[in-house]
């Protein structure tokens, strides 16, 4: 029979080697696996502060990201700037359909859906007690993240086509700076979310 105060209260699947380590402590901060010695945070206490400053931030440059000119091409002695919407519309005006979706989803949608779902999480997920729904945003903003960084490329690959040419010449403008700055912050933003404080209360009224 286990000794009186050594019952584990519950257990936790660690997160690097998936074993089930016995809990004894009602409110650890680390728990170190028995197997791997990963040591497991089982929350963040700062993460929704942090998530949600990065957040802001984000929401800050997204404003100038698509107000500024994001690039300028020259070519044959014509220079011209244009805004991110503006390129979507005169791609979808010459028939270039697809490029202008992808970049309208990559660069428009993608990233404010991102910032307002962050936003929504680090103020309102950990009060409410629709867990699994946030569990599905925060999933869902992990999934469309890895596209956060298309249209830098984009730009990067065009960049270096154009210059490839004798008479054209294209330059990055402050609107493609501040787009970068708001993938920066918005990487940010999820990676430091810790998805535990969605449970965190529901855990807490089942103990």
């Amino acid at each position: 029979m286990p000794e009186p105060g050594n019952t584990p209260n519950h257990f936790l699947i660690c997160n690097v080697c998936s074993f089930s380590i016995p809990v004894r402590e009602e409110k650890p901060a680390v728990v170190c696996c028995d197997r791997c010695g990963h040591k497991n945070e089982l929350i963040v206490s700062s993460s929704s502060a942090l998530t949600l400053s990065f957040t802001l931030t984000a929401m800050i440059f997204y404003v100038p990201a698509n107000i500024f000119p994001f690039m300028t091409i020259e070519m044959y002695g014509r220079t011209n700037s244009s805004t991110v919407w503006q390129g979507i519309v005169s791609l979808a005006q010459g028939g270039s359909w697809a490029v202008a979706i992808v970049i309208f989803l990559a660069s428009v949608l993608i990233p404010l859906l991102k910032i307002l779902i962050l936003l929504y999480l680090s103020l309102f997920a950990q009060r409410q007690n629709n867990a699994r729904f946030n569990t599905q945003l925060y999933k869902f903003v992990e999934a469309i993240g890895r596209w956060s960084m298309l249209d830098i490329f984009l730009l990067a690959v065009l960049v270096a086509i154009m210059k490839l040419g004798k008479w054209t010449h294209v330059e990055a403008e402050f609107g493609s700076l501040m787009f970068l700055f708001v993938v920066i912050f918005t990487m940010m933003a999820s990676a430091y979310f810790d998805p535990q404080i969605l449970w965190s209360k529901k855990n807490e009224t089942t103990d």
